[in-house]
C-alpha cells in the first residue's frame, strides 16, 4: 500500500493519502484548501487516482480542500451523515467501508469533539486515522459544535482504544511536531484519557480548558459545511493562466519544451548554467539571457516584472533553485523548463551554437 502523511503548517492539519498499488487508486484523508495543488502533483507523480477524499469531522480550523479536488480530479466526498455539511457524494455511517482498490477503511463514529466525528480504520487494523477525537498525548477540545467531554471519553474507549495494541494511530494535528502514536501508547501514557482516568474525571478536565475559539472559525465552519465550497478562491490555488503549467510535489512550477517553444517570444528565458555551458555543446535557446545561478540574486533587476520568467539549465536541476531565488525576490510568474537543455534537444526544439 502507498501511504503519505501530509502536513499544513498554517494549521498544524495532517492530510493522509492512501493508495492501493495494485490499482492505482487512492483516498486523502482531511485535505486542506491551500494544499490542494500539493496533494494534486503528488497524485499525479504517483499516478494514482484519487477516488475519494475522506472527512474525520467538519473542521473549525482550516476549510477542506474536498470540493477543490472534487472540481478538478473527479473525487467524490464522504463524511459522517450526522455532520450536518451539504453536498458529500457519500455520507458515512459507523461500521460503513470505503474501498480503494484490494483495499477498505472502516468509519467508526468517534463523537465528542464534534457530533459528525469519524475514525477510519485500515482493513487489517494495523492503521486508525482518528482526527481531532484522539491526538498524541492529548484530544480534541469538546466546548462547541455540539461537542461533549463525556461522550468523546464512551467514544475513545469503545472504538480506540479497542483496536489491536499495536495499532498505529495518526492524528489530525499536532502542534509538536509528532507523527504517530499507537493504541498501547495512548491506553498508557495520555494525560487526560490514559489509564486510570476515569469519565467524571476526563470531563472535569475538559470542561475547565477555557481555550480561545480557533482563528479560522467563522470561516472554516460555513465553508465546512458545504464541504469546502467557496466563492472565491484564495489566490495561491489559483491558476497560472499565462502558459499551461505543470506543479510538482517539489512545490516548482515546470514548463514542458513544446509549451515554450510556443510562447518563447512572449517570456524572459534566463539561462542559468555557466558562460562554458551557454556556449558548449547543448547550445542554448535563441533570445536566452545567460545568468548564472551564482549572480542571479544581485542580477535579478535586469528582469521585468511584468513578463514571466522560464529558468533553464541543462537538466532542470539548477534551474528549480533558480525558480526557488525569483520567488522569494517577489517575482510571481516563474517556471522551470522541465528536463533542461538535454530534453529541449532530445524533442528536437532548436538551439543557436553548440553541436548541430
Amino acid at each position: 500500500m502507498i501511504f503519505r502523511q501530509l502536513f499544513d503548517p498554517q494549521s498544524s492539519t495532517y492530510s493522509y493519502l492512501l493508495g492501493d498499488e495494485r490499482t492505482g487508486v487512492a483516498v486523502l484523508i482531511d485535505p486542506v484548501f491551500e494544499q490542494a495543488r500539493r496533494d494534486r502533483a503528488l497524485i499525479a507523480e504517483l499516478t494514482l487516482k484519487l477516488l475519494f477524499t475522506l472527512e474525520t469531522h467538519v473542521h473549525a480550523d482550516h476549510v477542506t480542500g474536498a470540493s477543490l479536488l472534487k472540481q478538478r480530479l473527479g473525487s467524490r466526498i464522504a463524511l459522517s451523515g450526522v455532520s450536518g455539511a451539504a453536498g458529500a457524494d457519500l455520507a458515512l455511517a459507523h461500521g460503513d467501508r470505503v474501498a480503494f482498490g484490494s483495499r477498505y477503511l472502516e468509519a467508526r463514529e468517534t463523537p465528542g469533539h464534534t457530533n459528525g466525528c469519524l475514525t477510519y480504520v485500515l482493513d487489517d487494523e494495523s492503521m486508525a486515522f482518528t482526527g481531532d477525537a484522539l491526538l498524541i498525548r492529548g484530544c480534541g477540545r469538546t466546548d462547541f459544535q455540539q461537542g461533549s467531554a463525556r461522550t468523546l471519553y464512551r467514544s475513545v474507549h469503545s472504538q480506540i482504544f479497542t483496536l489491536p495494541p499495536a495499532c498505529l494511530l495518526y492524528p489530525g494535528h499536532d502542534y509538536r511536531g509528532l507523527t504517530v502514536t499507537s493504541v498501547d501508547e495512548e491506553r498508557r501514557f495520555n494525560p487526560r484519557l490514559g489509564s486510570g482516568i476515569g469519565e467524571a474525571d476526563f470531563a472535569g478536565y475538559m470542561n475547565n480548558l477555557g481555550l480561545p475559539h480557533p482563528k479560522q472559525i467563522d470561516v472554516a465552519v460555513p465553508a465546512n459545511l458545504q464541504c469546502g465550497q467557496l466563492a472565491d478562491a484564495p489566490a495561491q490555488v489559483a491558476e497560472p493562466t499565462w502558459a499551461p503549467l505543470t506543479f510538482t510535489f517539489a512545490g516548482i512550477w515546470e514548463i514542458y519544451p513544446q509549451a515554450l517553444e510556443e510562447i518563447a517570444g512572449k517570456v524572459q528565458i534566463v539561462d542559468v548554467r555557466e558562460d562554458s555551458e551557454f556556449s558548449g555543446p547543448l547550445g542554448h535557446i535563441q533570445g536566452a539571457v545567460l545568468i548564472p545561478l551564482g549572480e542571479l540574486a544581485v542580477r535579478a533587476s535586469d528582469l521585468a516584472r511584468e513578463r514571466p520568467i522560464v529558468a533553464v539549465c541543462r537538466s532542470g536541476a539548477r534551474s528549480a533553485q533558480a525558480c526557488v531565488i525569483l520567488q522569494r525576490m517577489g517575482f510571481s510568474d516563474v517556471a522551470n523548463l522541465a528536463g533542461g537543455m538535454l530534453r529541449w534537444r532530445a524533442e528536437g526544439f532548436g538551439i543557436e551554437g553548440g553541436r548541430q
